[in-house]
């Protein structure tokens, strides 16, 4: 029998007014996540990828609980997060972690990087009190840390240890969930190398479920298992890392895949689509969103939303053309 999965979001949506005139007054909204489905196995790796804006940080706050959704369940371990009261959604958390994507402004200052590692422990109360440095250093060990940085500062720290530190306070609890929200982007090329290793090698380690959210289309590819591709809070394509690289359907992902520098020859020759500007995230076009920039688009793409339909087993595209009679989304969603 198959094992539930560690995370599962069903039919998530997640919506900020807009506010606008003299007195303030909200005048729309925007759909930051709207209706989106995904779960991730024990040992999966999710990339999760799409222009900045789309709704891929608001996805992965709400997948732990630091953001509520406006409809929808956030399914942890088979429990419904936004069901439980303070004193079980305070352990729930403990099995799904958050990686920043600036490590330089989330640790506490005044407090050295060890103590905020241990810090972790002492909230949930885990270990015995005795038990919780020897599991510190043990921490440090693994993410590639001496024992000396335990008692340093986060200004006497660069970039890349802070984020091998941010890594320790999330893995110090046992999760099996981790979200990575951009966790290399601040990271110079070199070290953006050495964290990711350590990241594949941590995953496999503990089994996580991993959510591994970013822009760079060529870090995905390095990491994730499958991935999806989000637009303006839709998941518009999702597949295998190897089909969705070797054979993209949706043409949002085709011309996010040319955009990405290749030593390819072939791949060089090829002109990334020139997309325009994107449309204003409180005023979207009717039916499709992406079609004001397609250069595919038909009329049935202006009067009909697409829905994530299979256009091959396990490869599941939200475009007319490629899966001219799959269903589509009612107007009201």
């Amino acid at each position: 029998m198959k094992p539930p999965p560690v995370l599962a979001v069903e039919g998530l949506s997640v919506r900020y007014p807009v506010r606008g005139g003299l007195f303030g007054g909200v005048t729309g909204h925007v759909a930051a996540v709207d209706g989106v489905d995904l779960a991730i196995a024990r040992g999966e790796a999710l990339g999760l990828v799409g222009e900045s804006g789309c709704g891929k940080s608001t996805l992965g706050r709400t997948a732990v609980a630091l953001q509520r959704p406006t409809s929808g369940r956030v399914m942890l371990r088979g429990q419904d997060l936004f069901a439980l009261g303070p004193r079980d959604l305070k352990h729930q958390r403990r099995h799904a972690q958050l990686v920043f994507q600036n490590p330089k402004t989330c640790f506490d200052p005044r407090r050295t990087v060890g103590g905020s590692v241990r810090m972790a422990l002492d909230t949930q109360d885990l270990l015995d009190p005795g038990d919780r440095e020897p599991a510190v250093a043990d921490i440090f060990a693994r993410v590639g840390l001496r024992p000396e940085h335990r008692s340093r500062y986060p200004h006497e720290l660069s970039g890349g240890q802070l984020q091998r530190i941010g890594i320790a306070r999330a893995l110090i609890l046992r999760p099996e969930l981790l979200v990575c929200d951009e966790p290399v982007s601040a990271l110079d090329v070199s070290v953006q190398a050495q964290v990711l290793n350590l990241m594949k090698e941590l995953q496999a380690e503990f089994r996580l479920a991993l959510l591994f959210i970013s822009h760079n289309l060529a870090v995905v590819e390095y990491v994730a298992d499958r991935v999806a591709v989000m637009y303006y809070g839709r998941i518009v394509e999702l597949a295998s890392r190897a089909a969705l690289f070797a054979g993209p359907r949706h043409p949002y992902t085709r011309a996010l895949l040319a955009a990405v520098p290749s030593m390819d020859p072939a791949r060089r020759d090829e002109a990334a689509p020139h997309l325009g500007e994107p449309p204003d995230p409180a005023r979207l076009p009717s039916g499709c969103r992406f079609r004001s920039r397609c250069h595919i688009a038909f009329a049935r793409c202006a009067a009909d939303d697409p829905a994530l339909a299979e256009a091959n087993p396990g490869h599941a595209v939200a475009c007319w053309a490629a899966v001219p009679d799959g269903p589509s989304v009612p107007a009201s969603a």
